[in-house]
């Protein structure tokens, strides 16, 4: 049942990608207010009873100058040649990052904006029309774009995986020092959300990483196959062969903004019906996706139903549990705001 669950999946996500269905949301109030109490600096109180939690930053300023101080907050400078990893985004969709917001944190770190083709077909599975597709949408216009898999893979090690023995990333990875993953934090139809984690997986990987991970290790040649859970497993699994690879060079900057159930990769995504939160940081990209979710959940109800609704109808939690299992990240986390 569950096989059949994940392959009615994938034929769904294949289609949103191609503009053929959109879930049913109807408004979109992008206000910069925080449906919480108070964030000034809080424990994760479920997680923390032991070990030591993992600082994650916030602001409610979405700008170009809470984009820096989030930066400047994680205290880790980038070093040698940087990479920005972000998703340039589906043409017909349009809650990607906005190059204006991004400018000035991609300019400060001297970026280049790094991306892989994708593994669903669209405008952005060849590299010539992807890199159409980074210009048309604003990214060129503020920094060089690379897509990493122009020239095929490479393979990072997978370290004690259950499912994978590999992760297969563009070849163009290995020729950056250090990496900003800067991610837009939203709804995802095969995984239940999208954040730093799938950023890191899914958006590092390949055209045959992308295969690998969503079939959990069983092909690298096409998306279908494999069970739910597996998928979920596989990208924590990917995630731990990037952070292994980049070591300390690598830090995480998620954005909470048109908080859409549908990613960046649908083209038709649907209206986001959340307040937009604010932007968040850390060094642990386990707790920031943990942190973004429990604002989710700390929403109103009658304006996060939908996106508690997709993270739940595809158990997307569970990669935050594996990934804290195989010891790349903990749901341990102090959240701190740098308002004052």
């Amino acid at each position: 049942m569950r096989r059949k669950k994940y392959l009615v999946l994938v034929a769904v996500l294949s289609l949103l990608m191609l503009g053929g269905c959109r879930s049913n949301n109807t408004s979109n109030n992008n206000s910069n207010s925080v449906p919480v109490t108070d964030i000034e600096e809080t424990e994760n109180k479920e997680t923390s009873a032991s070990g030591e939690n993992s600082d994650v930053y916030m602001t409610k300023g979405i700008s170009s100058e809470g984009l820096m101080a989030m930066y400047k907050a994680l205290g880790r400078e980038t070093k040698g040649k940087v990479g920005v990893k972000l998703s340039t985004g589906e043409p017909g969709g349009n809650y990607f990052l906005d190059p204006n917001l991004i400018k000035d944190l991609v300019q400060s770190v001297d970026g280049t904006i790094v991306e892989n083709n994708t593994a669903y077909g669209g405008q952005r599975a060849s590299t010539a029309l992807h890199y159409q597709v980074a210009k048309d949408h604003g990214f060129t216009a503020i920094a060089p774009v690379d897509i990493l898999d122009e020239e095929g893979s490479i393979s990072l090690p997978v370290k004690n995986g259950k499912h994978l023995t590999e992760d297969l990333v563009g070849s163009h990875f290995e020729n950056y020092d250090s990496f900003v993953v800067l991610s837009h934090f939203k709804g995802h139809a095969m995984g239940g959300f999208g954040g730093a984690l799938k950023n890191i997986s899914i958006g590092f990987a390949s055209q045959e990483g992308k295969n690998m991970i969503h079939t959990a290790g069983e092909s690298n040649t096409t998306m279908m196959g494999g069970v739910q859970d597996d998928f979920l497993e596989s990208m924590a699994e990917a995630s731990g062969a990037v952070m292994a690879s980049a070591g300390e060079n690598i830090l995480y900057i998620s954005v909470m903004n048109n908080l859409s159930v549908d990613c960046d990769c649908d083209s038709n995504p649907a209206k986001p019906e959340i307040h937009d939160i604010g932007i968040l940081a850390s060094l642990d990209p386990v707790a920031l996706d943990k942190a973004c979710v429990d604002l989710i959940y700390a929403a109103d109800d009658k304006e996060n139903a939908s996106l508690k609704e997709r993270i739940e109808s595809r158990n997307g939690t569970h990669i935050l549990d594996y990934a804290e299992e195989i010891g790349i990240g903990s749901q341990k986390y102090t959240l701190k705001s740098i308002d004052e």
